[in-house]
């Protein structure tokens, strides 16, 4: 009879929206020493001169460099954009063993396969953050839903050892989650939502609630959306109307007055995941010749008023 291994130490590396919400929650379930936040120096002084606030209150996390020696940690959870996770990966490094369990909750449908090529695939389970309604302003993150990370395994069907670790783990640290046991068909739902939600609420300036009411705005949300489902279907992962549906209503949980992480990225002046939306959604479509015509009206609106990245 074997036993599974016990996670007891974490990793985070990016201090975003998810990153701090996460990173908060766990700080109180886990002795101090256990879950760490990996950042270069010029920004833990930052962190330590100027706090990090989760719901007005003073973040206590305890921070470390890429470079200090220290031991592989458990469980490693990357929550930094896209356009940094090539960064990240190197900065992780020195915190990743021959037992460390990798979880993403990046947007997009890649950045499991940059881990598993960096780490091997043996390290990393597929998963999904879904259901924040955070806003972040400089170093203050206000939220009403936390929202949760679903996770498994990439082959459809199982629960290996790793994945009954993190339920555990997570469980012992009430951490809300789902084990899902068809995670590509989660991302690519995850996408689909993230090409309607984030891409129509970043082009007509509007929050969730102008796109939980009835208007233009949720009918680009929608129309944008439907336009991913016949590239499932070509990739192998098939989405259905039952699964925009699904989106629909986590977007029905969401504060009105959040906004999605792509806009506060643009008023920011950051650069934007338009490449792992839209961007990818046009590549797939010139790919299958399927046209896609309100994705491209969304990617050149938001392309043409903010910092893009080459995905």
């Amino acid at each position: 009879m074997s036993t599974m291994r016990e996670i007891r130490t974490a990793a985070i590396i990016g201090l975003g929206n998810l990153g701090i919400a996460f990173g908060n929650h766990l700080s109180k379930k886990m002795p101090k020493g256990d879950l760490r936040f990996i950042a270069d120096r010029e920004r833990i002084d930052r962190y330590e001169r100027d706090g990090i606030f989760c719901n007005g209150e003073r973040c206590d996390f305890q921070y470390v460099t890429p470079e200090e020696d220290t031991w592989p940690a458990d469980l490693v959870l990357f929550t930094v954009k896209f356009h940094n996770l090539v960064e990240a990966i190197d900065a992780a490094k020195n915190h990743v063993g021959e037992n460390t369990i990798l979880l993403s909750a990046l947007n997009g449908i890649t950045s499991e396969g940059m881990l598993e090529e960096a780490f091997g695939a043996d390290k990393v389970l597929y998963c999904v953050a879904q259901g924040m309604d955070g806003i972040k302003t400089g170093n203050r993150l206000t939220f009403d839903h936390m929202g949760m990370l679903c996770f498994g395994d990439r082959e459809a069907g199982t629960v290996s050892d790793q994945v009954r670790m993190v339920e555990a783990f997570f469980q012992k640290t009430e951490f809300p989650h789902e084990v899902e046991t068809d995670m590509m068909k989660r991302l690519w739902g995850k996408l689909m939502l993230n090409v309607g939600v984030n891409q129509t609420a970043s082009v007509y300036l509007c929050d969730y609630g102008g796109l939980q009411q009835e208007g233009e705005a949720r009918e680009t949300m929608i129309a944008a959306m439907r336009e991913v489902i016949p590239l499932s279907e070509r990739e192998g992962f098939p989405l259905t109307e039952a699964d925009l549906a699904y989106w629909l209503k986590v977007l029905a949980t969401l504060r009105p007055e959040g906004k999605p992480s792509m806009q506060q990225d643009m008023e920011a002046g950051l650069t934007t995941e338009v490449e792992l939306f839209s961007g990818t959604v046009l590549a797939l479509g010139r790919k299958y010749g399927i046209e896609t015509p309100v994705n491209e009206r969304l990617y050149h609106a938001i392309a043409s008023r903010s910092r893009t990245f080459s995905g």
